[in-house]
């Protein structure tokens, strides 16, 4: 009787802006590890999710969406990207086909030219008619000729069952890189910040939420209670202000947000303390990049 042989690799989703990788990753794992909301540039971080069976195990990796930089947080966060091209065994190209957002050609000259296979994943069709699909198809077909081309939904979770099968086809044997019970590689307090940071992008308009960073403190453990001291950093002190809000109604009301979202993702009661400090310019500085994991 033959063995099945035991594959494993690296799943990078790559893509423009707000076109549903971070809703992809989340559907593919079973997990919500990536925050989603409708603003661009929610995904700054690499973020990974691990999906194991007997024989087989994905490493996925969603990426923040690749466009022109315009400071050096943004140039921290194509280098996340530029690293997705070099260590993945397949590519899902995730593509919205309502939007026409270009994919820069350097990216898709890259993906021409690499022997890694590609999906390209048609997402949202669950709003289209036949005809914008089979022209999109057509479109795709001509940019990417070796890639194949599977229409999904990622929020209806439309067709995953053609792709999670096609990637096992594509992916090469070899041993798992984690325990088959890791579902990431990201630590808890990593978690902590993006959903404090997810709330802050809901809750705030224009430049604020792009002026933000999370830092989590403190992120300690009892049998039935996590308490967390997180700070959120802004640039300029009119920005404080804002957050905090009148009397502090603002920053109560994502504290209040964010701890309801983290009882839910660590299934325990969270008492959470949120601070708001000013660094100055700390998105075009290096130092605090490398500080902040970037």
């Amino acid at each position: 009787m033959s063995v099945t042989p035991h594959k494993s690799g690296f799943v990078n989703i790559i893509g423009c802006p707000n076109v549903g990788k971070s809703t992809l990753l989340n559907a593919l794992v079973g997990e919500r590890l990536s925050i989603i909301t409708s603003k661009a540039q929610t995904t700054r971080h690499r973020i990974m999710g691990i999906v194991s069976g007997d024989d087989y195990q994905m490493v996925f990796s969603d990426t923040p969406g690749i466009l022109k930089p315009n400071y050096k947080l943004q140039e921290k966060m194509m280098e996340f990207v530029i690293s997705a091209f070099s260590d993945a065994d397949v590519f899902l190209l995730i593509v919205d086909i309502y939007e026409d957002i270009v994919l820069e050609e350097s990216y898709l000259e890259k993906l021409r030219k690499t022997s890694t296979p590609v999906l390209i994943l048609l997402n949202k069709i669950d709003m289209a008619t036949q005809e914008v699909l089979d022209t999109k198809m057509a479109e795709w077909k001509e940019k990417l000729p070796k890639a194949d081309i599977i229409p999904i939904s990622a929020l209806k979770k439309f067709n995953l069952e053609t792709v999670m099968y096609r990637i096992t086809q594509l992916l090469p044997v070899g041993e798992a890189f984690y325990d088959k019970d890791t579902l990431t590689d990201k630590p808890e307090k990593f978690f902590v910040s993006e959903i404090i940071r997810e709330k802050i992008l809901l809750k705030y308009k224009r430049e604020i939420p792009y002026s933000v960073e999370v830092i989590v403190n403190s992120f300690k453990e009892d049998e039935k209670i996590i308490r967390i001291q997180a700070d959120i950093l802004v640039e300029r002190d009119s920005q404080k202000g804002i957050i905090i809000g009148h009397q502090g109604e603002a920053l109560k009301k994502v504290g209040t947000m964010a701890r309801k979202e983290a009882e839910a993702f660590f299934g325990k009661q969270i008492y959470l303390e949120l601070f708001v400090k000013v660094v100055k310019d700390w998105r075009n500085n290096d130092a605090n990049l490398k500080h902040f994991g970037y």
